[in-house]
């Protein structure tokens, strides 16, 4: 009986720990800045037809 309890707390605290620490990472990535959407290449003027 004593394993079986023992067992059960262990599992327990585990699960407690995944979600502790999926909850962190999640909080950790909202908390970064998001990054600008700035073109690589722009153009002033569009280019003249031929």
């Amino acid at each position: 009986m004593r394993r079986l309890i023992a067992a059960l707390v262990t599992a327990l605290a585990a699960a407690a720990l995944a979600v502790g620490a999926a909850v962190g990472v999640v909080a950790l990535l909202d908390a970064t800045p998001d990054q600008p959407n700035t073109p690589l290449i722009s153009y002033d003027t569009a280019p003249a037809a031929p």
